[in-house]
């Protein structure tokens, strides 16, 4: 593979779903998960790129919830990610800093019914760098999406977690190559840190 570039002024970091009830489905692999997604987080800090937080949450009374939704019915039920409740909080290792936009979405896209897109468009995103919980949810369901918009994706590998493995490796190796560069939090990382 050729080596990777990014322009900081034109690039975001999407860290979606590293929230606390999320992170404890990865299992056993979320030390290794939350470890390399703080150094490409660090990299991105350090390298003057943008970081958008994406994180799963609904208004009391979940007004953005509907029963006819198979994923999102359930949830309404049970009182998981009502704004404030156990779970939601992003994971301490990956958290915000101030000044960091966090956009809170009620479905499996970050870009459904957000204003995430006019975010990145305000300010002249046209490369999306994705990490994120669960590779078949969140991390499939955004990049759909800004494939269609016409961004440039870069899915890191190993900054992504499904409870599947398998829907993991069958999705970075035979799905996401169509769309988006799939490489390594190294790679990124070594990108990301070059003069």
């Amino acid at each position: 593979m050729s080596s990777i570039t990014f322009d900081p002024k034109t690039s975001a970091l999407l860290v979606m779903d590293f929230q606390n009830a999320i992170v404890e489905m990865v299992g056993t692999g979320k030390d290794a998960l939350l470890t390399e997604t703080a150094k490409l987080i660090d990299a991105a800090r350090k390298g003057g790129m943008r970081l958008i937080h994406i994180v799963v949450g609904f208004r009391p009374g979940y007004p953005e919830g509907s029963p006819r939704n198979q994923n999102f019915g359930p949830i309404r039920e049970s009182g998981r990610f009502a704004a404030g409740s156990p779970g939601t909080e992003i994971h301490p290792v990956v958290a915000p800093r101030p000044g960091e936009v966090i956009v809170t979405k009620h479905r499996v896209s970050a870009f459904a019914g957000t204003d995430l897109d006019m975010i990145l468009r305000a300010n002249g995103i046209e490369t999306l760098l994705l990490a994120g919980i669960a590779t078949g949810g969140v991390v499939l369901s955004t990049l759909r999406h800004a494939a269609d918009a016409d961004y440039r994706i870069v899915v890191v590998e190993d900054c992504c977690a499904d409870r599947d493995p398998e829907v993991h490796r069958v999705l970075m190796e035979k799905v996401f190559v169509r769309q988006a560069t799939v490489i390594s939090a190294s790679q990124a990382t070594a990108a990301l840190s070059a003069p």
